[in-house]
């Protein structure tokens, strides 16, 4: 039996599929579990079709994964959720988040397991005022349904994990140099087709939100793997980049990688922007990133500390949103369709006639 073998959910997803990656090319025996279908894991992972939301599934998985693998795991990283921007609140986030952990804990206690990892989020913090950092003490209060599944699902964990040393990542919004974050791509996507929303904000411009490359937030649940020994048995880190960008330097910075120019972004009053976004959610065609319960989270401020990641994990990001834009603008500018289908933006009909890798200088030349 291999020594080194480690268990991801959500294999097949975006932080899934690198981690699945970097661990097989380390040397880790590593077992993918995801719902059936595409998109895949890499070939070199072991994929079991895996469905949290049913015991039967989660069974079976486990069943196969004793018997392919046996029953020690080296480390089990907990990927796999549910989240979705097109409602506040859904019933999936306990099916799938909270109750999907406590069939795979139960599933487990069968295991021997050195470690088990849960991918949380920085947004089960209360959010503060620009220029107050966020520790993992900072208080805990979830404003919509995926955070607040994710502080469920971190009790649960403490509550049933039994003798698994179990770590707690909070992590912040993950991208990468093709963008492949939601909000960043809209906010970008707004700017570059000159729309009208692009220029108002019904939040304080100063709000910052941490992100994280998604190379750097492999190196960190490597690092975890790799210090497990070194780790108490309930750990928990904020992970993320503490030169967090405000929304008015993100405004000016796509606006300068675009256009070479300045941006104007003007403060909306909240109860206009909610009438606006809810008047756009009923016209015909493309539907609004911007939900009417976004509006509210407009002033959520998530600065970071990360001191104890980079004490205890020797970890700290190499990359930074404010250096990595400029390419994430260029591989947009370079070749538009492509840019817009990575990040499952719709595409609007005039930018359908320009062949691949047409320099469009953002719609300027439309």
């Amino acid at each position: 039996m291999p020594e080194k073998s480690v268990l991801i959910t959500g294999s097949s997803g975006l932080i899934g599929r690198a981690l699945c990656h970097r661990l097989g090319s380390m040397g880790y025996d590593v077992i993918g579990f995801d719902r059936e279908g595409p998109p895949y894991p890499p070939p070199k992972t072991d994929c079991i079709y895996a469905d949290q939301s049913s015991d039967e599934s989660m069974q079976n998985a486990f069943h196969i994964t004793e018997e392919r693998h046996g029953n020690k795991l080296h480390a089990v990283i907990h990927l796999a959720a549910y989240y979705s921007f097109d409602k506040k609140e859904s019933s999936l986030y306990d099916k799938i988040t909270v109750e999907g952990t406590e069939r795979i804990l139960h599933e487990l206690a069968r295991f021997s397991v050195d470690q088990f990892i849960f991918s949380s989020t920085m947004l089960v913090h209360s959010p503060t005022a620009p220029g107050r950092k966020i520790t993992e003490q900072s208080p805990m209060q979830a404003t919509w349904g995926y955070p607040r599944s994710k502080i469920k699902t971190e009790k649960l964990i403490a509550d049933k994990r039994g003798s698994i040393p179990a770590v707690i990542l909070r992590i912040a919004g993950v991208y990468t140099d093709l963008c492949q974050s939601i909000p960043i791509a809209h906010q970008i996507q707004r700017i570059y087709e000159k729309k009208l929303t692009s220029h108002f904000y019904p939040g304080d411009l100063e709000t910052r939100q941490s992100y994280v490359h998604l190379d750097d937030l492999i190196d960190c649940i490597v690092a975890v793997v790799e210090a497990r020994e070194s780790l108490s048995p309930e750990s928990t880190f904020l992970i993320g980049e503490e030169d967090a960008m405000s929304y008015g330097e993100l405004q000016m910075a796509i606006a300068q990688n675009l256009y070479g120019g300045a941006w104007s972004t003007y403060h909306i009053p909240p109860a206009l922007a909610k009438l606006g976004a809810l008047a756009q959610e009923l016209l015909p065609g493309e539907k609004p990133f911007i939900k009417p319960w976004m509006v509210d989270r407009s002033n959520d401020n998530y600065d970071l500390d990360i001191a104890a990641a980079r004490k205890q994990l020797k970890w700290s990001p190499r990359r930074s949103l404010r250096q990595t834009l400029p390419r994430i603008i260029e591989g947009l500018e370079v070749d538009p369709m492509r840019w817009y289908q990575i990040n499952k933006l719709h595409v609007p009909h005039w930018l359908k006639r320009y062949p691949p890798h047409t320099h469009l200088g953002g719609i300027a030349q439309h």
